[in-house]
């Protein structure tokens, strides 16, 4: 067999997720997402290792930023091939990449008025990685697949797109490739997700792969329960509300989001939470929900319940949607508790930033992470509970609580990592650990050997393995 696997992202790290497959004259890339650690942010900037033209396929996982966020730099230096992909993952990285190019122009116009303004100069040129109009030309190149039905991607190689349970629209990819009257198949996991989440269907488990790429972003621990999520939301308001501060969410804009309001309208129909004013202030939030009133077939049972009995899981009385900059400005000038939950999950852009500085310096008010906070990020050194931070180019000292609830991961734990592995009924291969820091890989790699003696490799950046 002549298949070549290259690691071009999300090797010893987690974000920038990016890998090549070559085989039967064929080049496909999985995933091709934008690098958000502050120490690797350098990487978007590289030309890909491969012409860009050169490319035949992409087949994208899911929308999150750091699975499709590079799409619009590849179709920018010539990519002209065809994006594979779920409907509801194309319509939401479609928005998800407009508002991430929305966001590096308005930075960039920003940043260099404050140089300007400091008599400051950059190293790096005032040009963003991509703009709004080379990731409008990506939506161009989708082809929506269906759940379960295998796609032809070139002679020989074929690929089939399986529920991944970690946000809507998500998939693990089995890519199965023939040659010479043999076959190998490879499973790309993509982010993993969880069983019995709200909203979300359970991940399918394959029962036969020669090759696994698995995540392990959470491969060194295990969650909270679940089931202690609204204890612990409903803890936190009150304690805020107590205080007379604002509950302040760094939020995913696709599936963290719509958990939360689901939770939140879950806590008020029991009255275990006041009724609070509270604010979505995220335009790329608000659009993503209505991807998912479009599609609710993707929808758990449960949740189908809830709307064939006329609940709206992700809405309730008192909450205001923010799509405009005016509308975001005005939160600030509330008296008394709010809840504000803004993107980007990590911090690293968008209006959560405006919030951290009105909020993080008072003592009363509460910053509340729900979301995996990758190294190097604003939000892990928000986390990590700093004595400054700096928001803006400016010193902010840090005042306010710094609160977790981890049951919220859309990530599997290790033992669900486990679970979703260990349906295999037979030892592939070869086993690759992706998609998590270093410690977290070498974790989840040491307990994966000794839970079932798979030949299992950390891979490095760039590195290449040919799959015999």
């Amino acid at each position: 067999m002549d298949i070549k696997l290259k690691f071009f992202g999300a090797a010893k790290n987690v974000t920038g997720s990016c890998y090549l497959l070559e085989t039967n004259g064929i080049r496909l890339l999985v995933d091709c997402g934008l690098y958000q650690e502050r120490d690797l942010k350098q990487r978007n900037w590289d030309d890909f290792p491969v012409p860009a033209e050169s490319i035949d396929a992409v087949l994208l996982t899911h929308a999150h930023l750091d699975h499709c966020g590079r799409l619009p730099k590849l179709v920018k230096e010539g990519f002209k091939g065809t994006v594979f992909a779920t409907a509801a993952t194309a319509e939401i990285a479609n928005i998800i990449m407009l508002d991430s190019a929305h966001i590096q122009e308005e930075d960039i116009k920003h940043k260099k008025m404050r140089h300007e303004r400091q008599g400051k100069t950059s190293p790096f040129p005032y040009e963003p990685l991509y703009t709004m109009q080379d990731a409008e030309k990506v939506n161009a190149m989708f082809s929506k697949v269906r759940y379960n039905a295998p796609i032809v991607i070139g002679e020989g190689v074929t690929a089939e797109f399986r529920e991944a349970g970690h946000v809507f629209g998500s998939s693990s990819i089995r890519v199965v490739v023939e040659q010479g009257g043999e076959s190998r198949s490879i499973v790309f996991s993509g982010d993993v997700g969880r069983w019995d989440l709200p909203i979300m269907r359970d991940p399918f488990q394959f029962e036969h792969a020669d090759y696994v790429l698995i995540e392990s972003t959470y491969g060194d621990r295990v969650h909270g329960e679940v089931a202690d999520i609204p204890t612990e939301l409903a803890r936190v308001i009150n304690e805020t509300h107590q205080a007379g501060g604002n509950i302040v969410i760094p939020s995913f804009a696709l599936e963290r989001t719509q958990e939360l309001l689901y939770h939140l309208n879950g806590l008020l129909r029991e009255d275990r939470i006041p009724h609070l004013l509270a604010f979505v202030d995220s335009p790329m939030a608000i659009k993503i929900t209505e991807v998912f009133k479009k599609h609710p077939e993707l929808f758990d049972e449960e949740t189908m319940a809830q709307l064939r009995a006329g609940d709206k899981p992700c809405d309730f009385p008192g909450l205001t949607m923010s799509t405009t900059v005016d509308q975001s400005k005005s939160i600030n000038h509330i008296k008394g508790t709010a809840i504000i939950i803004a993107g980007s999950g990590m911090c690293t852009g968008g209006r959560i930033k405006h919030h951290l500085k009105n909020n993080i310096g008072r003592p009363e008010s509460t910053i509340l992470f729900v979301g995996y906070q990758a190294f190097g990020t604003l939000g892990r050194i928000i986390l990590d509970k700093p004595e400054t931070v700096r928001l803006f180019g400016e010193e902010h000292t840090v005042r306010a609580r710094i609160e977790r609830i981890s049951g919220f991961s859309a990530h599997a734990d290790q033992n669900e990592l486990y679970q979703w592995i260990s349906s295999l009924k037979e030892a592939p291969r070869k086993v690759f650990i992706t998609h998590g820091e270093e410690s977290q890989a070498e974790a989840f790699g040491k307990f994966l050997t000794e839970k079932t003696g798979w030949n299992c490799i950390i891979p490095e950046y760039e590195q290449e393995v040919v799959l015999d």
